[in-house]
């Protein structure tokens, strides 16, 4: 995470590449926030930096109930995994399975910076 003087946030996490294919993969995912830049989108940079931005309330929404924005769909999956949809232009799906305690530990840092911007 950012020294305390930095309002971003930066956390890592292990996602699980979904597909047809009999097991997933890990993927590291870098989950990324910069309430001074933009206070209501958080970032998955994936390897190859490859970049989805998306509304930090899709992602909060997402880890009680099934929802969808444009290109990206999260859901809870059982208790303690949620799963983030991506669609790219060309049709091509990528799903990503998380812990949901690394999404929440995520959020929270992310309202923490927020707040940090707001009292300073």
């Amino acid at each position: 995470m950012a020294a305390a003087e930095d309002p971003e946030v930066e956390d890592h996490a292990r996602g699980r590449i979904i597909s047809d294919a009999p097991l997933s993969r890990p993927v590291p995912v870098d989950l990324r926030y910069d309430p001074g830049f933009s206070p209501a989108t958080v970032r998955f940079v994936f390897p190859g930096d490859i970049e989805w931005s998306f509304p930090r309330v899709l992602l909060e929404t997402g880890l009680r109930a099934p929802t969808r924005r444009g290109d990206i769909g999260v859901w809870p999956c059982g208790r303690v995994q949620t799963v983030v949809e991506l669609h790219k232009n060309d049709g091509d799906v990528t799903v990503v399975q998380f812990d949901t305690t690394a999404l929440t530990r995520f959020l929270k840092h992310t309202y923490a910076a927020g707040a940090s911007m707001t009292t300073s």
